[in-house]
């Protein structure tokens, strides 16, 4: 498949290049800055900006070469293509992030190469302000921010790390007993999670684990955790009172991990949310974490995190990362409300599909 370069005065002519010859369905292998005089003298202006594309997958254009472009077009070995290491990006995604970027254009004239990062991490569903922000911060539109994409993207990831904080509620610390209770809006999987934490907890980390459920709305959610109790040979109690929930803390005392799965509440049900946390209060030991799917929409994803916040929670659980790739969602929520990330399910098999936070695992489902 033949690789092409193509040579203009701006980043947007260079593009519009691209398109006249290759048609809209064209890929992006890489852009890059270059000094005119050492091309030419016959260019008009102190700089050019180089593409390299080939190809797509949809029609080509029609129309053939003008003079003009097959000047400025150099081509290229097709063995090249292998040995590119620039992420593929189509023609119409390159315009779609030039017209959207907020005013960027300038600091892209600054450094071309800084499209390719911008690209990635819009893509990754992280919302342009928090992009533009990471890439500030990355040196990108320096005045010697021209640096090769690998060294860019190495410095924008390092700053996007930065906002992402983890923890483990269940790092053996000699702090005694440790409860938590899962909460958070319906449908978003406390239920399977709470079954795979038990899991992991019991079965690889060898600790001994309770469950209660205080779902008294959901009786098939009450059946399902007792059946992964009666798996894995673990104390299961259903407590649908005050008292009820106190007698299933006493009965398991000994236990090194009690885990509290919840009914799912609407986040503008203010007064179940009210409800429990008066149920929680009386527990001082109860230590909340917010479910939160990222299929979600984020207004709502942030409404939920606003209200359920009203119960103080320790920090985020993240599911159904395997139903999206716009998993930058996680990164915005941080900037609207930080707070540290326990755990991330990555799909509905128990008890395989869950991750403990950390950073590079975080970094590698965004990327």
């Amino acid at each position: 498949m033949q690789v092409r370069k193509y040579k203009a005065d701006t980043i947007h002519n260079a593009v519009n290049l691209v398109k006249e010859e290759l048609g809209p369905g064209a890929l992006i292998l890489s852009t890059r800055k270059m000094s005119a005089g050492a091309i030419t003298p016959s260019y008009n202006t102190q700089e050019l900006f180089e593409i390299t594309a080939m190809p797509g997958g949809g029609r080509k254009a029609e129309r053939p070469y003008s003079s003009k472009s097959r000047a400025l077009m150099d081509k290229t070995d097709a063995g090249l293509f292998g040995s590119l290491k620039s992420e593929l990006m189509s023609i119409k995604e390159m315009i779609l992030l030039l017209n959207g970027s907020g005013g960027l254009e300038e600091g892209f004239r600054q450094n071309p190469g800084a499209i390719e990062v911008y690209g990635s991490l819009i893509r990754s569903g992280i919302a342009q302000p928090y992009t533009q922000l990471f890439l500030e911060k990355g040196g990108a539109f320096k005045e010697n921010g021209g640096a090769s994409s690998k060294d860019l993207y190495r410095r924008v990831f390092k700053e996007v790390a930065k906002v992402i904080e983890v923890t483990d509620p269940f790092k053996h610390d000699d702090k005694g007993q440790v409860v938590s209770a899962l909460i958070g809006p319906t449908g978003v999987g406390k239920t399977t999670t709470i079954a795979k934490l038990a899991a992991n907890l019991s079965l690889k980390q060898k600790k001994s684990v309770g469950l209660i459920s205080i779902d008294n709305f959901r009786i098939a959610a009450v059946d399902q955790l007792k059946t992964y109790a009666g798996i894995l040979g673990i104390p299961f109690f259903a407590a649908f009172s005050h008292a009820e929930l106190e007698f299933a803390l006493k009965r398991m005392k000994e236990k090194d991990v009690i885990l509290i799965d919840t009914a799912g509440h609407g986040h503008y049900d203010v007064q179940r949310i009210e409800a429990l946390r008066g149920l929680f209060g009386s527990y001082l030991t109860i230590r909340s974490h917010l479910v939160l799917s990222v299929v979600t929409n984020e207004l709502e994803m942030k409404r939920a995190a606003k209200n359920f916040g009203r119960l103080k929670f320790n920090s985020y659980i993240f599911t159904k990362t395997d139903e999206t790739q716009a998993r930058g969602v996680i990164i915005n929520q941080l900037f609207r409300l930080k707070m540290p990330i326990s755990f991330i399910t990555t799909g509905q098999r128990v008890p395989e599909d869950i991750l403990k936070a950390t950073k590079k695992d975080i970094l590698r489902l965004l990327f």
